[in-house]
């Protein structure tokens, strides 16, 4: 219970780190889109468990939008790494699965060592 409490008040924390973030002006994606379209799946990325509803719709929302350019993508992936980063207990491997198991694959995967640039 007290890890579900410090995810739950992390939440906030993450979404004013990532409205916040500077975005890159070519790009149609911004980090507080990116925030409002995965932030349901925090808890599953986490705790694990059956992965909710709200996360694939978030996934698939997020991948429709990171597709429309190579900045898009850089943007997001940028957004994603940053925000796990300040995520205690987050498993990439885990958050890495999602698109896959919502049916909406996406192109790279994400890790601290992950080079958005390319």
């Amino acid at each position: 219970m007290a890890k579900l409490l410090c995810g739950v008040a992390l939440l906030p924390l993450l979404i004013c780190i990532l409205v916040t973030a500077p975005c890159v002006t070519n790009a149609t994606i911004t980090c507080g889109e990116v925030t409002v379209l995965l932030t349901p799946y925090i808890p599953f990325g986490v705790y694990g468990g059956t992965v909710p509803p709200d996360c694939c719709k978030g996934i698939k929302g997020f991948n429709a939008a990171q597709n429309a350019s190579v900045a898009d993508r850089r943007i997001a992936c940028s957004c994603i790494q940053e925000g796990a980063a300040r995520i205690p207990g987050i498993n990439y491997d885990r958050i890495n699965t999602l698109g896959d198991v919502c049916g909406s694959p996406c192109p790279y995967k994400v890790y601290p060592s992950t080079n958005c640039s390319e």
